[in-house]
């Protein structure tokens, strides 16, 4: 009897009983078994106690797991081979099947050109409390753990977690994909995991290629916490596409990767590669969220990418919000666009922090706004910081044609020996406006480039291109922030970020009432979470002086 079925036949039988007067309580449920793996056991073993523990993952593999049933592996044991979760098996979201580690310490699957674990068209699987290394897969897309669905139909599979695992030697740490003309996985959780020296990316989800016309997603209810995707190096020999990335949401609706940090990604990405690798971003996508997450010190082999957190092509409805970035080798945030087809639109970049960023590509900024066809998209309550790097100084923000009702407004711009602003040709009241914004160089000349020309100072900028004027009167300042750390504060790690507070009220309160003036969402709180008031302070942090 298929699972429908069976399911179908429980819930009449429960229902004739409650009709006699029984209990709610069901009177019936399928066995479970617990299986034990051991390098202490024996394959001719029952398999069912840590006594009659089996030996190897090959014996474990030509067993079913139905659902509520445990594989345990032993706890600081090596196991070579794969472990593989097909269409046949597994339970569902109140059942899972799980797959762990028991005794003491967490075991360890050693993988040679295979996922280390895998889940091909099924779910209803918890797996935790392992260490999952390879030598490389030769598959671009498949993860050390591996989500994989080619089922037709259209069907998402239910219930899917991931939590206290530490991923190295693969394509990727883990992947969750659908393929053409199927879709792929609901309610998916990766928590508490350590996703390291992969070459492609620590976290990956996909599916087919993007329609605009009829837009899909193969993915939703995605869920990344506590997730640290570090040293995923990016591979020289990949050169057709990028490599080297922390954490990359595609192909899914209704996303969310919060608590988690991407770090040291693509020091080895590909030169001729024709993009580069990036912390922390998603594509083809709808309804997600980045927040509370940090990406530093990522780089990129070539001339572009190598940033901190990114809204990439064919994102909409999705927010960047309470995140830091810094020491990126590009610009800390992005919005890009591959093509004019108006799926880039309705986003929100707000409350984040970014400095010392552009190590290898100043000119792009601390955030970046360039591409074919983005519209609608906020950005506001930021505090982006460009100190001059090693490849010379850069702007707080680049602005790039392509772009259509952009909003920049109540953010702190801070650089060191570069203009402010810099904007190409073409940008009119009708593509990007910017309003409330503070603007400070510390250490050198004010100006802002417009248009291929020179401002310098905010009133003549102001009276030649009708930016900062809100409500029919002159909006903005240019003062010292006064933040905590200095004028450009240097930010090593997320503690770090109270150096980048303002402690003086210069600020407080001097932000626009968004919501009164633009019907914009403004936020309750700020970077810190303390209540940012109203009319709100600008930049992303309430001043630790208010009066």
């Amino acid at each position: 009897m298929n699972r429908t079925a069976a399911a179908t036949a429980l819930t009449a039988a429960t229902l004739l009983l409650a009709g006699t007067g029984c209990s709610a309580t069901p009177h019936y449920a399928p066995p479970s078994t617990t299986y034990y793996v051991s390098p202490d056991g024996d394959d001719r073993s029952a398999g069912t106690s840590p006594g009659e523990a089996w030996r190897s993952l090959a014996r474990a593999e030509r067993t079913a797991l139905d659902a509520g049933d445990k594989l345990l592996l032993k706890g600081g044991a090596l196991f070579a081979g794969t472990l593989t979760v097909g269409e046949a098996e597994a339970g569902s979201a109140d059942r899972p099947v799980v797959i762990g580690s028991y005794g003491g310490g967490r075991a360890t699957v050693v993988a040679t050109g295979t996922p280390g674990l895998s889940v091909h068209n099924t779910a209803g699987v918890e797996i935790r409390d392992l260490k999952v290394t390879g030598k490389g897969s030769s598959y671009l897309r498949e993860g050390g753990i591996n989500l994989y669905s080619d089922l037709p139909g259209g069907e998402q599979l239910d219930h899917v977690t991931v939590s206290h695992v530490d991923v190295s030697g693969f394509r990727a740490g883990i992947a969750v994909g659908g393929a053409e003309g199927s879709a792929g996985f609901m309610n998916v959780r990766v928590s508490e995991a350590q996703l390291h020296d992969n070459k492609d990316v620590g976290l990956l989800t996909y599916g087919p290629d993007f329609n605009a016309a009829r837009p899909s997603y193969a993915h939703r209810n995605i869920l990344v916490e506590r997730v640290e995707a570090h040293h995923n190096t990016g591979d020289p020999k990949t050169t057709e596409t990028h490599s080297g990335n922390g954490i990359i949401l595609g192909g899914v609706r209704d996303a969310t990767v919060r608590d988690s940090s991407a770090h040291d990604n693509g020091t080895r990405a590909a030169a001729a590669a024709p993009a580069g690798p990036v912390g922390i971003w998603a594509y083809d996508a709808t309804e997600v969220l980045l927040e509370h997450n940090t990406s530093f010190r990522n780089h990129t082999g070539n001339a572009v990418d190598g940033a901190g957190f990114g809204l990439d092509s064919n994102v909409s409805s999705s927010t960047i919000q309470y995140n830091l970035a810094f020491q990126n080798d590009g610009p800390g945030y992005y919005a890009y666009a591959s093509k004019k087809n108006g799926a880039h639109r309705d986003n929100t970049i707000r409350y984040n922090i970014a400095t010392d960023n552009g190590r290898k590509l100043p000119v792009n900024g601390a955030l970046a706004i360039h591409g074919e066809d983005i519209r609608d998209l906020d950005i506001y309550q930021n505090t982006l910081v460009m100190s001059d790097s090693p490849n010379g100084p850069g702007p707080a923000v680049r602005l790039r044609e392509g772009q259509t009702g952009v909003t920049v407004r109540n953010n702190i711009l801070v650089t060191d020996k570069a203009p402010l602003i810099t904007a190409e040709k073409g940008l009119g009241p009708r593509n990007v406006v910017l309003q409330g914004n503070n603007y400070s160089t510390p250490a050198g000349s004010w100006s802002i480039d417009w248009a291929a020309r020179s401002y310098p100072d905010l009133d003549t900028w102001r009276t030649a291109t009708g930016q900062e004027r809100a409500d029919g009167r002159p909006s903005g300042l240019s003062v010292d922030p006064c933040f905590a750390g200095g004028e450009l504060p240097d930010i090593r790690s997320a503690a770090d970020a109270s150096l980048i507070v303002p402690d003086c009220a210069v600020l407080a309160g001097k932000g626009l009432d968004l919501r009164a003036l633009f019907d914009t969402d403004p936020g309750t709180v700020d970077y810190f979470g303390r209540a940012a008031g109203t009319p709100p302070p600008v930049g992303a942090a309430v001043p630790s002086v208010t009066d």
